[in-house]
Formats: C-alpha cells, sequence, structure tokens
C-alpha cells in the first residue's frame, strides 16, 4: 500500500485541537482588525443562540485560515473586503471593514478612493449608498474632512 493511497484518520481530540489552534488565531486576528470590543460583542450577542456556530465558523475559517494566508498583507485585504462589500451592498459589514482598515493602514484618500473605484463596476446606487455609510463611518472615526485630513 501506497503512502498516498493510506487512509489518515486522526482521532477526534487531534481534530479537536487543530480547530482550536486555528480559531485562536483567528479570533485574535479578528479582534487586532476590528477591534476586541467589537468582537467580543459579537460572540457575547450570539452565546447560546443559534448563531454561535457561524461566530466560531468566521473566527475559524475567514479570519484563522483566510487573513492568514500569505500572499497578501491584511491593508490589502481591508482594501478588497470594501469593493467586494459596496458589491453586495453590505453596509453594516462595509462600516465594519472602513474601520479594519483604518486599523490595518489604510487613509482616508484611499477609502473615499476604493468607494469611487468600486463604483465604477457596481454602479451608481451602489456607490452611493456604500459612500453614505463610509462618510458616517469616516466622520465617527477620524471627525469631519479637513483640509489636513
Amino acid at each position: 500500500m501506497t503512502s498516498s493511497s493510506v487512509a489518515l484518520s486522526p482521532d477526534s481530540d487531534t481534530v479537536e485541537a487543530a480547530h482550536q489552534t486555528v480559531f485562536d488565531t483567528g479570533l485574535a486576528v479578528r479582534k487586532e482588525v476590528l477591534g476586541e470590543e467589537y468582537v467580543n460583542t459579537s460572540l457575547d450577542r450570539n452565546r447560546g443562540s443559534d448563531g454561535e456556530a457561524l461566530q466560531q465558523y468566521v473566527s475559524e475559517f475567514v479570519w484563522g485560515s483566510v487573513w492568514t494566508r500569505p500572499g497578501l498583507d491584511r491593508r490589502s485585504r481591508s482594501l478588497l473586503n470594501l469593493g467586494m462589500l459596496v458589491a453586495m451592498n453590505q453596509h453594516h459589514e462595509l462600516a465594519v471593514h472602513v474601520r479594519g482598515g483604518l486599523t490595518n493602514g489604510l487613509t482616508r484618500d484611499e477609502i473615499v478612493e476604493a468607494i469611487v473605484h468600486a463604483t465604477a463596476y457596481c454602479g451608481a446606487p451602489a456607490g452611493l449608498a456604500a459612500m453614505r455609510v463610509v462618510q458616517e463611518t469616516l466622520t465617527a472615526e477620524l471627525g469631519p474632512r479637513t483640509e489636513r485630513n
């Protein structure tokens, strides 16, 4: 029997430990990008509910498996998220990822340009709606736009 035909069947403790490691890593990244308070509130709000499994999945697989991959830095991942969230009209998540983008080093101007760029591909209604969310979030996080910022 060759090694490629041998079925791996790790014991459940090994699999659980692997999941826990990726979850813990993802949770740490998620908190670094989105803020500990936001993440803890999301987890607490869903604890003991039907949404708890989804919060675990997102922390483990989105943040632990995708956000930790080599090839793109967090700043680039944040920029990509802004465009995708505009395209999907996911305004709540857009506000969250504007704040995450600021944490990851995006500037106000880069965020605005990302929305303008996404508008060219997603259409004016999507872009205009997104910009309302972005403007509100940037003002809350950075204050009103001035010549200096």
